[in-house]
């Protein structure tokens, strides 16, 4: 199971598609307010989760995450251009186990979820 994070549908729904290809099950979140009442509702062991969103952005998941489910295995991704190095850095240095630069090859995301679900 994991929770998928995104305020842009398309990369959302497109998202979506290619885990569940890779049989993964997956329940959609358009912000992180969404996400962490879905992690609430049902603890997942994987979080994607975009950076930039209207209402909780992705750090601010992250941190209600990490405090309330220490287990849970978070993958960041961001597409923002504007200094999008440090906020993926950043990301690293609160704790988040991958990150990913949009666009990035749904392959490398299969592998690190197999991976960190193997930890």
């Amino acid at each position: 199971m994991i929770i998928l994070c995104d305020d842009n549908r398309d990369h959302r729904t497109a998202l979506r598609l290619a885990l569940e290809q890779a049989q993964y099950s997956v329940r959609e979140a358009a912000n992180g307010r969404a996400a962490l009442d879905l992690q609430r509702q049902r603890s997942s062991p994987v979080l994607i989760t975009d950076i930039f969103m209207p209402e909780a952005d992705g750090f601010e998941l992250v941190d209600a995450v990490k405090r309330e489910f220490p287990q849970t295995k978070v993958v960041m991704i961001s597409g923002n251009k504007k200094s999008m190095v440090d906020y993926l850095a950043s990301a690293r240095m609160i704790g988040v186990d991958a990150t990913f630069e949009k666009p990035f090859k749904v392959d490398a995301l299969l592998k690190t979820i197999e991976t960190l679900t193997r930890a």
